[in-house]
């Protein structure tokens, strides 16, 4: 990939395209998340995921995933969530995400580039720690959209 030559990296979106306007191979993304009460935010970050590379992988987070690192359960079990996320135009492969970004997990997807929202900058998970060491991958912090999040959504709804 065209962006492993300087290493080490974290960029924005436009810094990425730019720098791989003239590539030869196929970038593959990354990006996961819980996508209970899937709204508009969710589907800019796919979506913004996909215009990135040419193969677009979405990991689903599983309830029980869900529960160890939010603390409570989803509003929509895995399964529904996953037929959700696999219906979606941008979306070229789904993959289980049992576990919050490990190494190992990494490896075995094999993807070129890690979407991942903003709120996490900072925040250490042993993946993003293990793509940052990595020349030939990159980590993009994504904006949230602004005004809309699940969190919001489930206090409107008196959850």
């Amino acid at each position: 990939m065209g962006a492993g030559a300087a290493g080490n990296m974290e960029m924005s979106i436009e810094e990425f395209k730019e720098m791989n306007r003239n590539r030869t191979r196929n970038i593959t993304v990354y990006i996961s998340g819980t996508w209970d009460l899937f709204h508009i935010g969710h589907l800019n970050a796919i979506k913004t995921a996909k215009e990135i590379g040419d193969e677009l992988i979405v990991g689903v987070s599983t309830d029980e995933l869900i529960k160890k690192y939010k603390g409570h359960e989803p509003v929509y079990p895995y399964e529904e969530r996953l037929k959700i996320i696999e219906s979606l135009k941008y979306v070229d492969r789904t993959s289980t995400q049992e576990e919050l970004s490990t190494e190992e997990q990494f490896r075995a997807l094999d993807f070129d580039v890690l979407v991942v929202g903003d709120d996490w900058k900072g925040k250490y998970l042993s993946g993003i720690e293990w793509i940052k060491k990595h020349k030939s991958k990159v980590v993009i912090y994504l904006p949230r959209t602004p005004g809309i999040d699940t969190s919001s959504i489930r206090r409107k709804l008196d959850y």
